[in-house]
């Protein structure tokens, strides 16, 4: 918690938080990173079960996807500490929040699973079933934490 205290008023946290301009600016990038993030994976994740883009083989459409996931991965990971930082005793021993972490970080694990293995998966002529149960639990988990991410404040008044 002192960690918390001490990040929540530090004085440039504190001058971006209270700056309108800048606050809104950084929730802007936040939502539009989360579309650079999860828009490519769920791409990705439908080609691998068969719904999406099926003249693609998903080797190419992940080479083309996956630099913009990381880049929004990297700017919704720095802009989301910041909106963190901007209250960051509320949201230290907030339960949602947690769980919406909890399930983020999952997101992102399965979502690794599918980078790493998708280049075997296209070559054949479709994914083995493990590849689409594994491109499944990515979609219902990159979906989750949009609900969570929704629901924070709406369950806690924090946010």
């Amino acid at each position: 918690m002192h960690f918390a205290h001490w990040l929540q008023h530090n004085p440039v946290i504190f001058w971006m938080a209270t700056s309108v301009v800048i606050a809104t600016a950084v929730e802007l990038l936040h939502y539009f990173s989360m579309f650079l993030l999860v828009g490519p994976i769920i791409v990705v994740d439908l080609r691998l079960l068969g719904v999406a883009a099926r003249r693609t083989p998903p080797a190419q459409l992940a080479g083309q996807l996956f630099p913009l996931m990381w880049t929004g991965l990297a700017l919704n990971f720095l802009t989301g500490f910041l909106m963190f930082a901007f209250d960051a005793t509320d949201f230290y021993d907030n339960w949602a929040f947690h769980i919406k972490l909890g399930v983020i970080l999952a997101a992102v694990i399965f979502g690794i699973i599918v980078q790493w293995n998708v280049r075997g998966w296209g070559e054949r002529p479709a994914a083995p079933a493990w590849g689409k149960i594994a491109a499944f639990v990515s979609l219902a988990l990159w979906i989750g934490s949009i609900l969570a991410a929704v629901e924070v404040p709406n369950l806690t008044g924090v946010g």
